[in-house]
């Protein structure tokens, strides 16, 4: 069947518009749903109680209904109501249709929603200004799809899903290849430190320098209109630090407790529910201050600083198991329990030989990462030209 053979029908004729509108019940828990763009899916937002929303009636949605947001249909924000959200609820700027199965199946209608002429014609049913752009629920229902018989469009369905199947089962094995050398590199660290000998293993404490992190006022401007970086835990995405996301001035760093920190110092986070999987430490590459949250571990002449947080990279099963719970659930590593924490310590000349094999393993590792997004930027590419050649007939 080519496009030339396709009806085309309005959506009116397809969708039912839901009016399933339910009283809030302020001591019911609710789920809420929002809608990701480009077709991403249908998500939980939240899980709130109905004291909690602030209106008396909220839209129930159910498993298998298309839904839309009026704001960001014109940038794919649309699917269906997956099972773990049917009874959740939804606002007014999210319209819900069931589909009439008699006609078109929700699968067929999903699959068709992520292709580039259906969004296209999303952004011709959106009206207003740049800030208050919706979609007019006449227009989208007046637009006219490609409706092949039943049969045709479960063919169509079964081919696409088997087409997405192998592309997902290409990302796995990418996403399994990548973990797998990232375990071999773990691995391969560990067995060199461990090989070291007991003779070698020194407390952090024998081997540093602490220094803290304070938060500059926020009722001085002043200490916030710098260009010093003030690293906190969410800065700790990288093993080098060259910069933050906020910044302080000079006079925040005489004036407060933050403190301007030397390059080479190696920054380790002590406390926030980032510690419940991982501690970050990093080298910091420039001048910079920190918060609360973390430490500054100044290496003395016994020990490099990228000896050292390649170690702390290493040992992060272990220091892990030295964080604690402190007050409202956070996590907290003790100054204390850090300093006492024991690592191999070799020659100099014997850490920098250490840490030039490990770069390397690190680069080849670095090497899978690009090429997995590589690969999974040629799949995204990929899956929208299979979509629209389904969707006319040409699949």
């Amino acid at each position: 069947m080519t496009s030339k053979d396709l009806f085309l029908v309005p959506l009116r004729e397809v969708l039912i518009k839901s009016e399933d509108w339910i009283d809030i019940n302020p001591t019911e828990k609710y789920k809420q749903v929002t809608v990701k763009i480009w077709g991403k899916g249908v998500v939980e937002r939240n899980e709130v109680t109905g004291a909690e929303i602030a209106a008396s009636k909220r839209l129930k949605v159910h498993y298998g209904q298309f839904i839309l947001s009026r704001i960001d249909a014109r940038h794919g924000a649309f699917g269906l109501i997956p099972n773990s959200l049917d009874g959740a609820v939804v606002t007014s700027d999210f319209p819900v249709f069931t589909p009439n199965s008699q006609k078109i199946l929700p699968q067929f209608l999903d699959w068709m929603s992520k292709t580039k002429d259906f969004i296209e014609l999303c952004k011709a049913a959106s009206e207003g200004t740049t800030n208050r752009v919706r979609l007019k629920e006449d227009k989208f229902l007046s637009m006219k799809i490609p409706l092949p018989p039943l049969e045709e469009q479960r063919r169509i369905v079964a081919r696409v899903e088997e087409l997405a199947g192998k592309f997902e089962e290409v990302r796995s094995l990418r996403q399994k290849s990548l973990e797998e050398a990232e375990v071999l590199r773990v691995s391969s660290a560990k067995l060199i430190f461990n090989e070291l000998t007991q003779a070698d293993r020194q407390p952090l404490r024998e081997l540093v320098t602490v220094q803290g992190g304070g938060t500059p006022s926020k009722q001085n401007p002043f200490f916030w209109e710098g260009s010093i970086p003030w690293i906190s835990p969410k800065d700790m995405k990288r093993r080098e630090i060259n910069d933050s996301i906020d910044h302080i001035s000079e006079e925040a760093t005489l004036k407060s407790p933050a403190k301007l920190l030397e390059t080479g110092s190696v920054l380790i986070v002590v406390r926030g529910m980032i510690l419940a999987h991982t501690v970050p430490s990093a080298i910091l590459k420039v001048p910079a201050a920190i918060n609360q949250d973390m430490k500054a571990l100044i290496p003395s002449e016994k020990i490099i600083s990228e000896y050292l947080c390649c170690v702390l990279w290493t040992f992060n099963d272990l220091l892990l198991e030295l964080v604690e719970k402190s007050t409202h659930d956070t996590r907290k590593l003790e100054t204390p329990k850090l300093l006492n924490f024991k690592i191999p310590v070799p020659p100099v000349p014997e850490q920098h030989r250490i840490v030039s094999y490990l770069n390397e393993l690190q680069a080849k590792v670095d090497i899978m990462k690009r090429l997995r997004e590589q690969a999974i930027k040629e799949l995204d590419a990929l899956l929208p030209s299979i979509l629209d050649k389904a969707f006319k007939g040409e699949l």
